[in-house]
């Protein structure tokens, strides 16, 4: 099948919304977004990166699971890397993930200013100034025959689904409205001219997006 280009565990609001405005260090997803509500549902599960022991089985921890499997590097936007704006002023600050990212590949970090790449554990962020076109082969290169995932956020993923360069998508779709904020879609129909969907609403009330190509 070869490489693919994947979104996995990305979250909604029922409105479409998975980020606000004015994102800062104090509030890493923008003003009035909450991120415990947009992933609750993950962050109860056995499986979820970021989770040290105990967790939920079943449905949604099967989703969890899938996180990482068979990824090989990821993409993301300046604003999912931290919350400076502009020209670089702290090279020291590396991103929020701490000592250990979770990630555990290369990691592609869209940005008009670019600076060194650096590693954390068995994670190295590289800073490129590119298309979505360039970015994915670079992250293809990198990734050694495994697949790439968008990692975010919602402006950057968009970008990427407009340039028709996702192959897959999981979105979790949470039973709330916040009104305002970045918005992936209006409707997720919007979607099934290129992709098929099918949806499954787990226990915890979140309806699981399955998007692949036609």
């Amino acid at each position: 099948m070869g490489q693919r280009v994947r979104v996995h565990c990305m979250t909604v609001s029922r409105d479409g919304i998975g980020a606000g405005h004015a994102q800062s260090l104090e509030q890493p997803f923008g003003h009035a977004v909450d991120p415990g509500e947009l992933f609750s549902w993950a962050g109860a599960t056995a499986s979820w990166p970021h989770r040290a022991e105990g967790g939920t089985r079943g449905f949604e921890d099967y989703i969890s699971r899938d996180f990482t499997r068979n990824i090989g590097a990821e993409i993301m936007g300046r604003n999912k890397f931290g919350p400076q704006r502009g020209p670089w002023q702290d090279h020291e600050w590396q991103g929020w993930w701490g000592d250990e990212p979770p990630f555990h590949t290369p990691v592609f970090v869209l940005t008009h200013h670019v600076r060194p790449s650096f590693t954390l554990s068995d994670t190295t962020f590289h800073f490129v100034d590119v298309t979505p076109q360039e970015a994915v082969e670079k992250a293809k290169a990198a990734a050694d025959g495994e697949d790439v995932r968008i990692g975010g956020g919602i402006t950057t993923l968009r970008e990427f689904i407009d340039a028709d360069l996702v192959d897959e998508m999981h979105i979790g779709v949470v039973p709330i409205e916040l009104g305002d904020g970045i918005r992936l879609w209006d409707s997720p129909e919007e979607l099934t001219d290129r992709y098929h969907l099918e949806r499954i609403t787990a226990p915890s009330g979140v309806e699981h997006h399955f998007f692949w190509r036609r």
